[in-house]
């Protein structure tokens, strides 16, 4: 990936990808942590200097999982991590694809919707929220935020939905997908309601912190476990909101998978409606077959995209999720991030390229 960046982009305007581009997936970061905190109240601040930010990993100061060089090796400014220089994503991203729209995924430090002090995580979300609109989406036009939640405090995190309601520069609200519960449990519904009231889709990220291990049988030994447990991040999610009626009382909520891939989807699909039709009395709240839930209410971002051993099998899958619910992505700037020419392996149908380069995501965030 970084040498086909390095080697196109001598080209120059030749070397884009030439597509109505929407990317909804672009990660940033804080240049220093001074950076973020001069949006963090006084008292917050001096908290954190004095006792630390509580995250919920066993390993203090450490990401759950030793990870590999996790950006592009040249995407990383003089000074600070990847992804935090705005004039660097828009020479390597923004300009060199000619991204129409821009949606950011923010994280926030330790994983700030999961803190366990729900005081200081609803502050550091808060400041996170102001931080995108100081340092990205004011200074460039092209970008959407997400408005990061401290989703385990149900009633902080619908004001800060109402602090930002109506605010265009935000496209949506994120959760982490690695919650302290399933996401289908009604300690989260009040979110769903504010998010469905108002129209904004709820994304949900697969990996970042949470206060359990990513796998059922405990913490793993290596980075590309972590990696691979993305798709059962989503699953168990989507599982969740499904099963527990989240779509039947909302049935208006839009949710959006972001980086756990969508190969996964016709089979937990299959087997989803397999199980609820011989089982349907243990649910009566969920009317319909999953799958059908899946195919109303829930919206896909591609990264990573699966590559098949024989291509074409590919556009069978985009066929039976439903080409009108994948959404392109990046994840800019991480090692992995799929670069849009090349993304896809398999020449994809004129008209379903464009919905999904950028169609869908129009209809969903109401993008002109």
């Amino acid at each position: 990936m970084n040498e086909i960046v390095r080697e196109d982009a001598v080209v120059g305007d030749g070397a884009k990808a030439r597509l109505d581009l929407i990317d909804c997936d672009i990660h940033p970061y804080p240049r220093t942590r001074a950076e973020l905190y001069q949006f963090l109240p006084k008292e917050w601040r001096e908290h954190v200097e004095t006792y630390g930010a509580r995250g919920s990993q066993p390993f203090l100061g450490l990401m759950h999982i030793p990870r590999v060089q996790q950006a592009r090796l040249d995407s990383k400014p003089e000074t600070g991590p990847a992804g935090s220089d705005l004039k660097l994503m828009q020479e390597q991203l923004l300009d060199f694809y000619d991204i129409k729209y821009g949606i950011l995924q923010p994280f926030g430090p330790g994983g700030a919707g999961n803190l366990l002090n729900w005081g200081l995580a609803n502050a550091v979300c808060a400041a996170v929220n102001d931080w995108q609109i100081a340092c990205w989406l004011e200074p460039e036009p092209r970008l959407r935020g997400s408005v990061l939640l401290p989703q385990e405090d149900w009633e902080a995190s619908v004001k800060l939905i109402g602090r930002h309601a109506g605010d265009k520069r935000f496209a949506q609200i994120t959760l982490h997908a690695r919650s302290a519960e399933p996401l289908g449990k009604r300690r989260y519904w009040p979110i769903y309601e504010a998010a469905e009231r108002l129209g904004l889709p709820v994304a949900i990220h697969s990996s970042g912190y949470g206060q359990y291990a990513p796998s059922g049988a405990g913490w793993m030994s290596f980075y590309i476990e972590e990696h691979h447990s993305y798709a059962h991040t989503m699953q168990t999610a989507i599982i969740s909101m499904v099963m527990e009626g989240v779509f039947e009382r909302f049935p208006s909520l839009k949710l959006v998978a972001v980086e756990g891939g969508f190969a996964w989807v016709p089979p937990l699909a299959w087997r989803l409606d397999k199980v609820w039709l011989r089982n349907r009395t243990e649910t009566p709240h969920v009317k319909r077959p999953p799958s059908e839930y899946m195919r109303s209410n829930v919206w896909y971002a591609t990264q990573p995209v699966e590559e098949p051993e024989t291509p074409s099998q590919i556009s069978d899958v985009i066929e039976w999720i439903g080409p009108d619910r994948l959404l392109f992505a990046t994840d800019y700037p991480h090692w992995d991030m799929d670069d849009p020419r090349y993304a896809f392996k398999y020449p994809l149908d004129k008209e379903i390229r464009a919905r999904i380069f950028s169609a869908n995501a129009k209809e969903l965030y109401g993008f002109a």
